[in-house]
């Protein structure tokens, strides 16, 4: 729109820094018709500010709903770390502890299989399952992780430790290591027949305090020297 040079902003502009103008003109505000958009039909400019006013506050209604449900799933998720945290902390016996920490995995977080590796551990400990042989190659990629892997499965040699692995399709290795510089010293495998569940370009910071949890109590099947 442009008449004689007036532009739409012009008026917009007039109009927003002129707010007396309708004040003078009040009659306009009851013969102005808008389109509506639920149905294109013609209303009132009043009508038509209450329909914005209602999108809007429907608008912020779901937001509000969002940030409840998020607020509830993470309420869920720090109850499960917290009851996952606890049974491994009342688990008396070390010995007992990879298999405390994959079963409560699997219970808390729903994941269908779980596995653990620990190496050079106490003589004590030297016969349990998680302290079986693990190959050079697993022991030098669990120690280049930084962060935990997530992915399909490629055929790592720790997907042999689950119970199932013929049926796994994604995986995610969690590194164990007793404190931010300490040697890598056990490897945590999770799997799922979902190829989806363990992407890529997934979020890792719950797998890594799932991972520090982990490391701390396993810990205990170290020398004492460690």
């Amino acid at each position: 729109m442009n008449i004689e040079g007036i532009t739409e902003d012009d008026i917009a502009n007039y109009l927003v820094n002129t707010p007396a103008f309708f004040e003078r003109h009040a009659e306009l505000l009851g013969t102005i018709q808008l389109t509506s958009p639920h149905g294109h039909r013609a209303v009132s400019l009043q009508e038509r500010q209450m329909e914005l006013l209602r999108d809007k506050l429907k608008g912020m209604e779901q937001k509000v709903m969002e940030m409840i449900r998020h607020g509830q799933e993470n309420t869920a998720i720090a109850d499960r770390l917290h009851r996952f945290t606890r049974a491994l902390m009342l688990t008396p016996q070390a010995a007992d502890l990879p298999g405390v920490a994959t079963r409560e995995a699997m219970h808390q977080f729903m994941i269908p299989q779980a596995g653990v590796r620990v190496w050079g551990v106490a003589p004590a400990h030297a016969s349990l399952p998680c302290a079986r042989d693990v190959g050079e190659d697993a022991k030098s990629f669990a120690a280049s992780l930084t962060l935990p892997y997530c992915g399909l499965n490629p055929g790592f040699e720790a997907v042999q430790w689950l119970d199932d692995p013929s049926t796994v399709m994604s995986i995610a290795l969690v590194p164990l290591r007793h404190g931010a510089a300490a040697a890598t010293f056990g490897l945590l495998v999770l799997g799922s027949p979902d190829p989806t569940r363990y992407a890529n370009d997934m979020g890792t910071e719950f797998l890594m305090r799932i991972g520090e949890i982990v490391s701390a109590a396993l810990s205990r099947l170290l020398p004492a020297a460690h």
